[in-house]
């Protein structure tokens, strides 16, 4: 057997006192963050050995704040294919920086995609029946199919990232240059993904489209458009505006502000042709009165989700961003054009509640002498379903600040919001980016 020698064997970095490591602000919410996390593993494991049970879902209300919260994050995580495709497909080589940084949060905002699914199944130890026992005439197993080979490629597109990592280069050479090597097949995986997201991301929305029993939500076509659309907007205005934020926040992030802001201008027009499709969408319904189709947008327009859907969705999450990004003079400005990005995110998760819940508040119903009637339905998520949300949510932020502090995700080359590199002793800056 042999041993590595004295000289041979990887130095161990002694780590400094917790008192002086939580000094840094970084450092204490990161800290936090991870309480939060802690919080919400406890929190799954009451859901794992009670079940559903200790949550407010019911046979009416299938899906909740989980569902509400996966959707949004498959959505925001479409950054990943489409600035892909862009960069590798359409050959836009300047955005191919962006592309890396679109990758990573997309990895990360599948994975809290998935977690959520796990506590949403009920029986997580069934989780990979959907991949054995086909039923190709559902949309909700071709999402599935999709969604975990989409998550194997974005495997791959992070491999090298995790390659590029200071902390393999030094200690794992051999497997760096292996990782490092997948960037190679960048392309392929661009046209993949592309492939592979398209299907799921528009399957989304046929399968709420395809429920007849759901009657806002039977409009197979206009619900599989809008679930696309949505995400495209959606995920490039995150990668946009976490690499602004981070760009300001933190040297480590060096974003190019020429590319964001020629993003941002497209996003701003992306974001009226969402706003046309939704109008568009919802004004096509029959003007007659439709049993439960009516009072359910009602519920959306005038009842318990119009604030929703007016002022978070509609007003700051199209219109004013869309005004901010489009006029040149006010999207220049550093802090006006990631509000106007951060309202898009908001806007794009308002509609993914919005639309999951009006359907499930507004159900038919058969009513002895009455036949068939619209019934009412509420939904508020309990305690548990809060506290899983919010581990979740907890560790798609940490991961970001780690890959922004620890990976080097975010490096466009030039240095433009970020403070002074000089400030920054150079032992604390990763080797790949020197």
């Amino acid at each position: 057997m042999r041993f590595l020698s004295p000289v041979h064997a990887l130095p161990f970095k002694k780590l400094p006192p917790v008192s002086e490591l939580l000094r840094e602000p970084a450092h204490r919410l990161m800290a936090v963050l991870g309480a939060l996390m802690l919080v919400g593993v406890g929190a799954a494991l009451v859901v794992f050995v009670k079940g559903l049970g200790v949550t407010n879902l019911t046979n009416l209300v299938p899906w909740g704040l989980w569902i509400s919260i996966d959707l949004s994050a498959i959505a925001l995580s479409a950054g990943a294919f489409s600035v892909s495709a862009l960069a590798y497909l359409l050959r836009r080589k300047e955005l191919e920086p962006v592309a890396r940084t679109a990758v990573f949060v997309g990895f990360i905002g599948y994975s809290m995609a998935m977690m959520m699914l796990v506590l949403d199944i009920g029986r997580p130890d069934r989780f990979w029946h959907g991949f054995v026992f086909w039923n190709i005439h559902s949309p909700l197993w071709e999402v599935t199919m999709c969604v975990g080979l989409y998550f194997s490629v974005l495997l791959l597109e992070v491999a090298p990232i995790v390659g590029h990592w200071h902390e393999v280069e030094h200690r794992f050479p051999t497997l760096s240059q292996r990782l490092t090597s997948v960037h190679r097949l960048t392309p392929y995986l661009a046209f993949v993904g592309l492939c592979l997201s398209t299907m799921h991301q528009s399957s989304l929305g046929l399968t709420y489209g395809k429920l007849v029993a759901r009657p806002i939500w039977y409009r197979p076509w206009p619900m599989a458009i809008s679930f696309y659309v949505s995400a495209i907007v959606g995920g490039i205005a995150l990668v946009t505006f976490i690499s602004l934020v981070s760009g300001r926040l933190t040297p480590r992030a060096r974003v190019n502000r020429a590319v964001l802001d020629k993003l941002a201008y497209g996003i701003g027009w992306a974001v009226l042709a969402l706003l046309a499709l939704r109008w568009w969408d919802l004004m096509s319904m029959p003007v007659g009165y439709e049993p439960a189709k009516s009072e359910a947008l009602y519920i959306l327009t005038r009842g318990r989700l119009a604030f929703n859907f007016w002022w978070l969705e509609i007003v700051l999450g199209m219109v004013l961003p869309a005004t901010l990004l489009l006029i040149t003079p006010l999207r220049r400005h550093g802090r006006v054009r990631i509000l106007a990005l951060g309202l898009v995110v908001i806007g794009v998760v308002a509609y993914r509640w919005d639309t999951n819940l009006v359907g499930q508040l507004v159900v038919y119903g058969q009513v002895e002498g009455s036949g068939v009637v619209p019934l009412f339905t509420t939904y508020t998520p309990s305690l548990i379903e809060i506290l899983t949300a919010t581990g979740v949510l907890a560790y798609g932020l940490l991961a970001v600040i780690c890959g922004v502090r620890y990976l080097n995700v975010i490096h466009h080359g030039e240095v433009v919001e970020a403070p002074a590199e000089a400030t920054v002793p150079a032992a604390m800056v990763p080797s790949s980016s020197r």
